[in-house]
């Protein structure tokens, strides 16, 4: 019997669907969006709270929802883990990552890799596994999870709802940017951690305490008679009826099928490494901070947050299990199919189930809205970072001489391409079998990320590690990590009361070790062809390792003490100071022979001493961008100035959906890079702050820990 929205549920539903379009259109008249750092990293103003919120809504989407807590009814606590460990690496990207990527002045990742390692071989091939991985693993499965919500909840067409949702994420993420992204995030987090915690009091309170829950999970199994007489099945075998005997644990023995202690530790800690700490989703939003007090902060604040995962979703998930066995753990294929339309599982209905039979009217359209909101934030993080990669990562490279305003308006057309493949992918999704969807995400992600991870910390702790090197190393780890992915797609697992005939390589070895062979082989791989082959320029390694953030040269030393007496939104005019600004990249004698309007018209790297990494002349010629009051402008020659003043009105209106300022604002050029004197001054910390900030480390830290202790005990 499917429960259906009342009237006041609807209404709240489209209310919050009028406020989030209200804050999207307000970012885009008030914020700086017609440059490529305002565009793409919200100008780099944002506070520790904000980009907090938006870092624990980016990583919950409706996935979480349906998956955490399918898993939580599934086999107890032990997918709670992720969290815990994801609690750990946020630590780690606010105190390594993110010092080295904000001293290196990079917006993207692949272009980190580009200017640590030089070449572009790197580059393209991280560019291209991220959009993939966008939009095979995270776009599939969040479509996927928000149509199966809805559908339980309301059953709606799921096309029509899916393509509703997809339609106005593209249109809230093209007309604001990171800062409409960034603001809808931080009300989305309010909204999802006030319905979560409201139904896990309610479903709480309704079996009878924390204990109460330990206690009857381990009882939850299915009434077989009951289930044969009710439904039409002809199959009477039943299999995985009964809770696993270590479901209460979260770390678990070397051989089990879910969570095997050792596999977890060192193998899905540095697949995590990636999301965490290497991924454009999640690291654009740290890097938009005002400087790095604020980059910590928020890391701080998105541990403390991700402590709740483990108690507003899997244990949600453990109670529907409780109250309705019958339904959740399903008895066979058959059986399963009849109840949710999946041979393979029903655990993944566990919280749309639990939120239409236990929330009161009015307070399911809440948490309607947080479903909402969650799928909608996953998206708009995916859209806003995926084209973030290909136009700064892949566009720029095919078109050197590329203007501002090209790059900006195809951005907005990679999102529109990218609604479209979301869109097409809706009917194979449907036809995925969903009761594996939430392991296969992972299992995806540990067979091709752990070389990612291992070429990223390789790069940051390690001066000696090449371009050679770290391409041969990521290239050996993909191949060896595609071949085992392309096996695990043909040998599927077997239904639960089929014969088991895949091979014993396949079978046995859980996906963790893999992804810990791979991690490694990759690291042994890039070290030992990186002491082969010539070490890198010291003009590779000024600026991207950790050791470059320790130490600071005189010459930097000097230039920010004459540029860096301003706050916040520096006041820089580029006419003035062209002296004094040491462009990004440049060595030291170039600096000497520089002219003001080299630097005007300076927007990448050239060290001419390195072949491999210089460019063409004209990429030397697009119009950049540099900040002035606040305000963004480009620049560009003469006949561009002539060209504006022809154009039709249809078209001034397409420049103002997009975010250009209109021409007599354009009276100043504004660079595209961040000067590296600017990426020094984010990089300063009062004693006081500095001493807070690790308090605040110490204590998050030693909270995960005990959590992970209590939970595997």
């Amino acid at each position: 019997m499917r429960a259906s929205l009342e009237t006041a549920d609807i209404a709240i539903v489209a209310l919050y669907f009028v406020l989030v379009m209200c804050i999207g259109f307000f970012a885009m008249w008030k914020y700086n969006r017609s440059t490529v750092s305002g565009y793409f990293l919200a100008g780099r103003s944002m506070t520790w709270v904000a980009i907090g919120a938006s870092l624990f809504v980016s990583n919950i989407g409706s996935e979480h929802f349906i998956g955490l807590a399918g898993s939580g009814a599934a086999s107890g606590f032990a997918v709670g883990a992720w969290e815990f460990n994801a609690l750990m690496l946020l630590q780690l990207l606010g105190w390594v990552f993110v010092p080295v990527y904000i001293r290196s002045g990079v917006y993207t990742m692949p272009e980190y890799l580009s200017k640590r390692f030089g070449g572009h071989r790197i580059q393209i091939y991280f560019a291209a596994l991220s959009l993939i991985l966008y939009i095979f693993t995270k776009l599939s499965v969040d479509l996927y999870s928000g149509a199966l919500f809805i559908q339980e909840s309301l059953g709606w067409n799921l096309y029509l709802s899916v393509i509703l949702l997809i339609g106005m994420t593209a249109l809230l993420t093209v007309t604001g940017g990171l800062v409409a992204v960034i603001y809808t995030d931080t009300l989305q987090a309010l909204l999802m951690i006030i319905g979560a915690l409201t139904l896990m009091i309610i479903s709480i309170t309704e079996v009878g305490g924390f204990e109460e829950v330990k206690r009857r999970y381990m009882l939850a199994s299915p009434n077989i008679t009951s289930i044969l007489l009710t439904y039409n099945i002809s199959n009477t075998n039943s299999c995985n009826v009964d809770p696993k005997p270590d479901a209460l644990k979260m770390l678990r023995e070397p051989t089990d099928e879910d969570i095997p202690w050792p596999g977890f530790l060192l193998g899905q800690t540095p697949a995590s490494v990636w999301y965490w700490c290497a991924d454009q989703v999640i690291v654009q939003r740290v890097l938009a901070a005002k400087n790095i007090a604020h980059a910590k902060g928020s890391t701080l604040m998105a541990g403390f947050l991700k402590l709740l995962p483990m108690f507003i979703i899997v244990v949600p998930g453990m109670i529907s299990r409780i109250l309705f066995a019958d339904d959740i753990a399903c008895i066979n294929p058959e059986h399963c199919f009849q109840v949710c339309g999946s041979r393979a599982g029903c655990s993944n209905i566990a919280y749309p189930r639990l939120v239409m039979k236990l929330v009161p009217v009015g307070l399911r359209g809440l948490m309607m809205a947080v479903m909402i909101a969650a799928l909608m934030s996953d998206l708009d993080s995916i859209f806003n970072s995926a084209s973030t990669i290909f136009t700064l990562d892949i566009y720029k490279l095919i078109r050197k001489s590329a203007t501002s305003r090209e790059l900006m308006i195809v951005g907005r057309v990679f999102v529109a391409f990218m609604v479209v493949i979301s869109i097409a992918w809706v009917p194979i999704i449907v036809e995925m079998q969903g009761g594996q969807m939430y392991l296969y995400i992972q299992e995806v992600a540990d067979y091709l990320t752990p070389p990612v991870a291992a070429l990223f910390l390789m790069g940051i702790f390690w001066k000696r590690c090449n371009e050679q090197g770290a391409f041969y190393g990521g290239m050996a780890g993909f191949v060896l990590g595609a071949v085992r992915l392309i096996l695990a797609f043909i040998y599927r697992a077997p239904e639960c009361n089929q014969l088991d005939t895949r091979p014993s390589f396949i079978k046995s070895i859980h996906y963790m070790y893999v992804a810990t062979a791979l991690f490694w082989i990759t690291g042994i791989v890039t070290f030992v062809v990186s002491l082969l082959t010539p070490p890198p320029t010291k003009e590779q390694v000024r600026t991207t390792t950790f050791w470059s953030v320790k130490g600071r040269n005189v010459k930097e030393n000097d230039a920010k003490g004459e540029l860096y007496k301003v706050q916040g939104k520096s006041i820089l005019k580029c006419n003035e100071n062209a002296n004094h600004i040491i462009p990004n990249g440049k060595s030291e004698e170039n600096i000497k022979n520089l002219k003001p309007e080299d630097i005007n018209l300076l927007v990448t790297c050239r060290d001419d001493s390195n072949p491999v990494i210089s460019v063409s002349h004209s990429e030397v010629e697009t119009p950049v961008d540099c900040y002035s009051n606040g305000q963004a402008a480009l620049m560009g020659e003469k006949k561009h100035e002539e060209e504006t003043d022809e154009r039709e009105t249809h078209l001034k209106f397409i420049d103002w959906f997009c975010g250009f300022k209109s021409k007599n604002m354009n009276k100043r050029a504004v660079r595209d890079v961040e000067e590296e004197t600017v990426c020094l001054q984010m990089l300063e910390e009062t004693p006081k702050v500095k001493l807070l900030l690790n308090t605040g480390l110490f204590c998050v830290c030693s909270l995960g820990i005990f959590m992970f202790v209590y939970f595997s005990l």
